[in-house]
């Protein structure tokens, strides 16, 4: 694709992941004082939505960033082989776009989970666990590729044998991850009703400075402050 912004610079492909996270850094105060406030009349939660439905919305919304990686692909492709054009870098941005936004609410919504719904001491460990997720779904894709191409190879080349985005097939492949993430997401529709929120299960709340030391008739706590002001009345 053509990089160049300018006669002298060049937009780094690999560069472009950094799409998303900077998407991130805008959409994330959008969400909370906006889409919150919004789905809090509806729904009546704190949240707006659980953190299991913030997960299902990001899964649904990523199989929309394969769909358009699919057609920016094909068109690229086609222009490539049959015009001798190449199409702008920024024709992938909207795919990266997308899924930005899936990763708002899947990543936030996975955190949000195991941090509410993890018993005391657990927060940690259980978050670290959403990341080796994706370490594991890295290692699943490598065997994906593997796959697809010795499935393809049989009545073809292969869609990602020859090195060659013109001869290759990425956009089929493009297709099938979509596919894949559509799967994905009912799968996770139908696993996730199984679960039920813990209502006893949330963060250990952090006492007000001001209130340090008195009784708390909800928690039953002692406050020793209060013990202190007795010593100075008592002679």
């Amino acid at each position: 694709m053509n990089t160049r912004i300018t006669r002298s610079f060049h937009i780094p492909p690999a560069s472009l992941q950094s799409i998303p996270y900077f998407m991130l850094i805008f959409v994330v105060p959008l969400y909370e004082t906006v889409f919150v406030p919004i789905a809090r009349k509806f729904t009546g939660r704190d949240s707006g939505i659980t953190p299991l439905q913030r997960v299902g919305v990001g899964l649904f919304v990523a199989t929309f960033s394969m769909v358009s990686a699919a057609m920016v692909e094909k068109k690229r492709r086609n222009r490539a082989l049959h015009f001798n054009e190449t199409l702008s870098i920024f024709w992938i941005a909207p795919q990266f776009l997308i899924f930005g936004l899936s990763e708002m609410f899947t990543a936030v919504g996975l955190i949000e989970f195991f941090y509410k719904q993890s018993v005391e001491g657990m927060q940690s460990f259980l978050t670290a666990m959403t990341y080796c997720s994706y370490s594991f779904g890295f290692y699943l894709s490598s065997l994906l590729v593997s796959f697809v191409n010795k499935i393809t190879s049989k009545s073809s080349g292969g869609w990602l044998s020859d090195n060659d985005l013109n001869k290759d097939r990425l956009d089929l492949f493009y297709w099938v991850l979509a596919v894949l993430s559509l799967i994905n997401f009912f799968s996770y529709l139908f696993l996730s009703k199984w679960y039920f929120y813990n209502p006893l299960v949330s963060p250990t709340p952090q006492p007000d400075h001001q209130s340090y030391g008195q009784e708390d008739p909800e928690n039953k706590r002692f406050n020793p402050s209060k013990q202190d002001e007795a010593d100075n009345i008592l002679p």
